[in-house]
């Protein structure tokens, strides 16, 4: 009997203490409500996504058209004599622009934190269409002499401060629209945008060169592709003005405002007070942001940009045919990449991101082997070995980056991250393969290039949080449909226990 009461007892104190550990937990942790959850709208979703990626196709079609004219734009804005020294002036100027694309993400990214990420990714728009637009009007050197450098180098400057603002924005204003368990597959729209821009510039420099002929092309016809970007700039910033602010910077929006009104601290609004709170309270997530943009973009730039210039200039591959099996490859890229966004829905983010880095460190040696035999079949094969490494990141990079940070500096932090590690080595990587190539006398330069970027990435791959189907930091759960939500809150709730 005594032994029977001592049971019950137990029991008794073990039930107080649940129910007590259950309050305290609603305590520090309330539970969700209804109205906690963000329930997307997938017509919005859709515009969202296709207006953010077709603005990013617009703006990298602008910026892909100078690599794949560097050789042409070489002769036409620099002294004549040695080609490798026009090559690689040409090159140092595409790389110039990418000196103040961090000023630009750091003027646009706190700007797209306070006043909204639409209105900033309008402006990013005009900017790189107003750059493109006048280089194509720039008179070459041997019209204006010195001066024709000094404005290209001038409106590639503008080009690259409004692209500042265009990847942490346009990421961001994905994300935030997405619902949690979708977001790697709406992500990987927004690069396919990338790949679409850059097909579109590479597809239009080959039209040219086939049409009109090597002279005639550095006599004017490198001028059409630049003068095409008005237009189109005037499309992406209709895209982008039509629609609303992201659910998540609203919501954030409305919590400022409730707390301003309730009394609350007034919270710093100039860009150097954002810029201040990013490097001293989120400078770790800024060296993991900072180190997988770099194993990222050397190996982007790599092969979207500079391998047309390498199979032309380095193994004496005809221009037209290498912008042809680039095309190609980048239309395979096109074709899976938002299964790649799939897969890293399901499976997670760092799995997919792993097997791209560890598949640049081993296919890298090989493929360039290929590439170098020169056959059509062989460069193909090694083209398309780099662009399936490089699709796991692209499929999973837009989803990875933007959950780094919380949504107060979001904008702010990946703008800055991103494009910190895009100017030392994204847009340095065709200056300096091609520099190394001069120095070395070894083709096979941009393998260990993208073999060492592929370790780097490989450690910050390790070293990063599984986010995938969670919500993004700082935001509530944002879900696809109200059953989910409902489902959520009821998953919440606490069961009873007997």
């Amino acid at each position: 009997m005594a032994a029977h009461e001592a049971t019950e007892a137990d029991h008794e104190a073990v039930r107080r203490h649940r129910t007590l550990f259950r309050a305290v937990k609603r305590r520090r942790n309330p539970p969700l409500r209804r109205t906690d959850i963000t329930v997307t709208d997938e017509a919005a979703v859709k515009r969202a996504v296709k207006a953010a990626s077709l603005g990013n196709a617009m703006e990298w079609f602008d910026f892909g058209i100078y690599s794949y004219l560097a050789v042409t734009i070489g002769h036409v804005f620099f002294p004549s004599g040695n080609d490798t020294v026009q090559l690689i002036s040409s090159f140092a100027t595409f790389a110039v622009s990418f000196l103040v694309r961090p000023i630009g993400g750091m003027v646009f990214g706190p700007m797209g934190d306070k006043i909204g990420r639409k209105k900033v990714l309008a402006l990013t728009m005009i900017m790189m269409a107003i750059g493109t637009l006048a280089i194509g009007l720039i008179p070459s050197y041997a019209t204006i002499g010195f001066w024709a450098p000094v404005l290209l180098i001038f409106f590639r400057l503008v080009q690259g401060f409004s692209t500042g603002g265009e990847y942490g924005g346009a990421s961001t204003f994905i994300a935030e629209y997405a619902p949690d368990k979708r977001r790697g597959y709406f992500g990987s729209f927004l690069e396919l945008g990338t790949l679409a821009g850059y097909t579109g510039a590479a597809g239009l420099v080959l039209i040219l060169n086939s049409a009109l002929g090597p002279d005639t092309m550095e006599s004017w016809g490198w001028r059409v592709p630049f003068l095409v970007a008005g237009p189109l700039g005037l499309v992406g910033l209709y895209l982008r003005l039509k629609l609303d602010e992201t659910p998540a910077f609203q919501k954030m929006e409305d919590q400022s405002f409730h707390a301003a009104s309730e009394g609350a601290s007034t919270v710093e609004t100039t860009a150097k007070g954002d810029l201040k709170k990013i490097f001293s309270q989120y400078w770790p997530t800024l060296i993991l942001c900072v180190a997988l943009v770099g194993a990222y973009n050397i190996t982007d730039y790599m092969l979207l940009s500079y391998m047309p210039t390498y199979l032309s200039d380095e193994l004496g591959y005809d221009d037209s045919h290498g912008l042809l099996i680039l095309i190609g490859t980048m239309i395979v890229l096109m074709l899976i990449i938002s299964q790649v966004g799939k897969l890293s829905d399901r499976f997670g983010r760092k799995p997919l991101l792993m097997t791209g880095m560890v598949s640049f460190l081993v296919v890298s040696i090989p493929a360039f082997l290929l590439i170098k035999q020169g056959s059509l079949l062989a460069v193909s094969a090694g083209m398309l070995l780099l662009g399936l490494s490089l699709v796991c990141l692209l499929g999973t990079m837009s989803a990875t980056l933007p959950a780094l940070f919380p949504t107060s500096v979001r904008y702010g932090s990946l703008s800055v991250g991103y494009n910190l590690s895009a100017s030392l080595f994204g847009g340095t990587a065709p200056l300096v393969i091609t520099s190394l190539i001069s120095v070395t006398g070894t083709d096979m330069v941009p393998a260990y290039y993208s073999m060492a970027a592929a370790l780097v990435g490989i450690i910050a791959v390790a070293c990063m949080k599984e986010t995938a189907q969670q919500p993004l930091s700082g935001s509530p759960p944002s879900v696809g449909t109200k059953e989910e939500a409902a489902e959520m809150v009821e998953a919440q709730s606490p069961s009873p226990k007997f």
